[in-house]
């Protein structure tokens, strides 16, 4: 009898020790799987180490831009109350503060802290998909699960490392999308603890933290400013809080459902205002009389298909999908979109029973994408890859419910069950390695300004932006000829853009060719009537064509609507100086050096007038600024030589036309030969 029991227990401890191994082993797992997920995700995006700051947007937020480089006071302030560039991002602006006390201006450091939020968002997504997917299956959230695990797993890399997710990620400027992503996800996490937790201090410990959390999204950016109605549907479908029709859903059991969301709505509204009064402010929106609301749906219609086709054939993706300038040739494609979306929200409207999980992904689709489908259009695009950072999120997540629903942890072994997990293996895996290949090359476009807009210009090559951009940057190459043949081809593709028509303008002055830039300004000015630039250049081409009334009519135009415009008070007075009224040439001169005292041209302008009026200690100064400011500027030493002889100081003279004899044959040494 005792060898019995003792051969028992025996048996029972052998039974013990498995288990424990077991529960250690799926212990292991579940924490191998997000640190595996993590690393994943950077080695997708890690080439992004190699990328440099582009000109769309990058140097107007950072490299030109030296507000936000510092705390001190002023710096604070102005990161809490600007709307540069039409956002409010006070938060977003906090983050590339500490970039750059940790890097200065080396863009890796800024790409690496985008990357790093954008791998810590794929984690939040990990626990968060298995959470949800567990509720929608009505599964235990337990560790034996390796089905759930792997479906939460694929899930989160289906949205981290999608190409739709590289402008967000390795477009610097972008740090507000993964910012705010951050935080989003927070918030939907403690949600998620909220329902999940049923004694009250602890509930409104979390509800009180998912408030805070969501205020700090909207801080990094308004895109998050549907998340009350997420909530909702989170309440409806997986987490079933509100149950029956909806008339059953405003009983008085549920009165707290409600009452949790209207700390979130009123964030929600606040933000919205202010994200549209910084949109308004830098004229980004574009008003109804321009933009007709018909085409504004038909806009939202093709908004919804655009993201769910390019989640399933990531190909063709760019930087800038430009709304057409001609609308006729896109009716057939908006009529053919808006069909598309009847038709799935049908489908999944008659599904809701047996697939509800379609139906809730679907609307969350549409409502997180709601404030970008061009019903408010703010900017020159159609559609835009960042949009969809967060509005596709349910697509993952639907991904990885099909994952668990063809392999549910209470599968049995059978017959085909070897084949089927080796298919199903092949096709996951495949699939995450076909996306990761994609994205390494579309990380590969943002390397540099140049790379980004030959791209653009390959990928979309009706884009008259794309093509202004690529002018831009060939013409800082020095590459004139090719920028002016870009900026036809921009005013060919779209005649309203102003830029393109002020640049082409300008090359086409240098060249002599005056007639076709003045046409060209006007019809910039046309566009544009309040441009101080176009004014003032237009301006100086009209006196060098002799017509001087209509040439200082621009000029005063330029200089009422920008008083600070120092280049049109310097224009003024050379055409001044020119008619011999050398007082009001000399007054137009002194308000230009005030407003950029260190500008060579301007300083030897003045002293020129001052010194035709006699005046020839004032003009010496001046030429002498000039020569301090631009030591190797010839023109600025002659000027100096002329005046000092003119006074009799040969010496000195004779010193600066030496220096200027020396500037020009080391500058003609260095030309090429033609």
């Amino acid at each position: 009898m005792a060898s019995k029991i003792s051969r028992t227990l025996r048996k029972s401890s052998r039974k013990l020790d498995t288990a424990k191994a077991g529960s250690s082993i799926s212990e292991l797992f579940l924490g191998l799987v997000p640190c595996f997920v993590a690393l994943a995700t950077f080695l997708v995006f890690v080439p992004v180490m190699q990328n440099d700051f582009v000109t769309w947007d990058d140097y107007d937020n950072l490299m030109n831009n030296q507000r936000f480089r510092g705390f001190g006071w002023s710096d604070i302030r102005w990161m809490f109350t600007t709307f540069h560039l039409g956002h409010y991002q006070p938060l977003s602006w906090v983050t590339f503060g500490f970039d750059y006390l940790l890097w200065g201006m080396d863009p890796r450091g800024y790409h690496l802290t985008n990357l790093i939020f954008h791998v810590a968002n794929a984690v939040f997504f990990y626990f968060i998909s298995r959470r949800l997917l567990a509720v929608a299956l009505t599964m235990p959230d337990d560790r034996e699960s390796w089905q759930l695990t792997v479906s939460a797993a694929f899930a989160a890399l289906i949205f981290a490392i999608h190409p739709l997710r590289v402008e967000s990620v390795v477009w610097a400027t972008e740090r507000r999308d993964v910012l705010s992503g951050f935080f989003y996800l927070w918030t939907l996490y403690c949600y998620l603890r909220v329902a999940s937790t049923r004694e009250p201090t602890s509930r409104r410990r979390w509800l009180a933290a998912a408030v805070g959390v969501y205020a700090l999204s909207l801080l990094s950016k308004a895109t998050a400013i549907t998340l009350p109605v997420i909530l909702l549907l989170l309440d409806i479908f997986p987490l079933r809080r509100l149950q029956g029709g909806i008339r059953d859903w405003f009983k008085p059991q549920n009165r707290s459902l409600w009452w949790e969301k209207l700390p979130f709505a009123a964030l929600a509204c606040v933000f919205a205002v202010v994200a549209l009064a910084a949109q308004h402010s830098t004229g980004a929106l574009i008003a109804l009389r321009h933009y007709d609301i018909s085409f504004r749906l038909a806009q939202s219609f093709y908004g919804l298909m655009f993201y769910l086709w390019k989640t399933l054939l990531p190909a063709g993706l760019s930087p800038l999908y430009e709304l057409p300038f001609d609308l006729d040739p896109w009716v057939w494609i908006f009529l053919i979109c808006t069909a598309d979306v009847l038709t799935i929200s049908f489908a999944a409207f008659f599904l809701r029973r047996r697939r509800p999980a379609v139906l809730a992904c679907w609307l969350y689709y549409v409502v997180t994408l709601s404030p970008v489908l061009g019903l408010a259009q703010s900017g020159p695009q159609l559609v835009a890859d960042r949009y969809s950072y967060l509005s596709c999120l349910s697509w993952a997540l639907l991904a990885g419910g099909g994952l668990l629903w063809i392999w549910p942890p209470s599968s049995a072994p059978g017959p085909n069950y070897e084949w089927r997990f080796v298919t199903i293996s092949v096709v996951g895996i495949g699939t995450l390695s076909i996306l990761g290949f994609l994205t390494w090359g579309q990380i590969g476009v943002w390397r540099d300004t140049r790379t980004l807009w030959e791209y653009a210009v390959a990928v979309t090559p009706d884009s008259s932006v794309a093509h202004y951009n690529l002018g831009k940057t060939l013409e800082t190459e020095g590459k004139a000829d090719q920028a002016m043949e870009l900026y036809r081809r921009a005013v060919t593709r779209n005649p309203d853009n102003a830029d393109a028509h002020y640049n082409l303008a300008r090359l086409l002055a240098r060249q002599g060719q005056q007639e076709e830039a003045i046409s060209h300004y006007r019809r910039a000015l046309e566009i544009k009537p309040d441009d101080a630039d176009t004014h003032s250049n237009l301006g100086l081409l009209l006196a060098l064509r002799g017509e001087v009334e209509a040439s200082l009519d621009e000029l005063q135009k330029a200089v009422q609507i920008d008083p600070k415009h120092a280049r049109a008070y310097f224009n003024m007075g050379r055409i001044f100086a020119r008619q011999g009224d050398l007082d009001r040439a000399e007054v137009n001169y002194q308000k230009a050096l005030k407003l950029d005292p260190t500008e060579v041209e301007i300083l030897l302008g003045l002293g020129n007038v001052l010194a035709r009026q006699g005046k020839l200690e004032a003009a010496t100064a001046q030429y002498q600024q000039a020569v301090k400011l631009k030591p190797d500027l010839a023109d600025a030493h002659v000027a100096l030589a002329r005046l000092l002889a003119a006074r009799g100081e040969k010496n000195e003279a004779d010193r600066h036309y030496e220096e200027a004899l020396r500037l020009i044959k080391a500058q003609n040494q260095i030309q090429p030969s033609p």
